[in-house]
């Protein structure tokens, strides 16, 4: 009896990594197809199917319409980027640089996602209120972990900020739109955004910086 139970259970491992596989195929196909000339709106179920190399009715068996993909894609984006900047702060508490530091992972995350990034960015401000939703829900994630961030380096440098929360979404929504244009920017364009990206979230660090001390030196 244990060997045709064991027997059953490799059976259902087997089918499980079977399934996860096709799934895996099918969010890359979708990727695959995605460039700076076409969004996830004009891909159709039978062509990423087919690039998958699956029949299109065994594509309901994945997922139940091609936006839970796209839906699906978004959650990854999101959780790749956040988990690269995770790595970032390790490498900021040996390297010292906090803003050079992000900035050199968002831009190496852009290298190796270029397609996700493309995905969160037209779907941002989509027709889709699912995708709208999810990608804010990724950014609002973003945000938060870079506010804290913001606060446990203010505290530790003796440096308060005027609102780290809104710092963390300005310093969020300059990285995204410096992102797009990065997407399809020449190496040495490249470089120059990111140095001019630095440059810029020095700026509003600085400004919350000394807005605090303003409001201070009010009270």
């Amino acid at each position: 009896m244990h060997g045709l139970t064991g027997g059953w259970s490799c059976k259902l491992a087997t089918r499980a990594e079977q399934k996860q596989k096709t799934r895996r195929a099918l969010m890359d196909a979708a990727l695959a197809q995605l460039s700076a000339d076409r969004g996830f709106g004009s891909l159709s179920l039978r062509e990423v199917a087919r690039e998958a190399g699956i029949a299109p009715t065994s594509f309901y068996r994945h997922f139940a319409e091609l936006d839970e993909l796209g839906l699906a894609l978004v959650d990854e984006g999101g959780v790749a980027l956040r988990q690269l900047m995770r790595q970032a702060r390790k490498r900021i508490v040996r390297d010292g640089s906090a803003i050079s530091t992000s900035v050199d992972t968002f831009m190496e995350y852009l290298g190796n996602n270029a397609n996700l990034f493309r995905l969160m960015l037209r779907e941002r401000t989509g027709v889709s209120k699912p995708f709208r939703t999810a990608v804010k829900a990724e950014i609002d994630h973003f945000v938060t972990e870079l506010a804290d961030d913001l606060r446990r380096f203010a505290e530790e440098q003796n440096k308060p900020l005027a609102d780290a929360r809104l710092v963390a979404e300005s310093m969020v929504t300059l990285v995204f739109n410096q992102g797009a244009e990065a997407l399809d920017a020449t190496p040495k364009e490249r470089e120059e955004l990111k140095a001019k990206l630095k440059t810029e979230l020095r700026m509003i660090l600085v400004g919350s910086q000394t807005l605090a001390q303003w409001q201070q030196g009010r009270e």
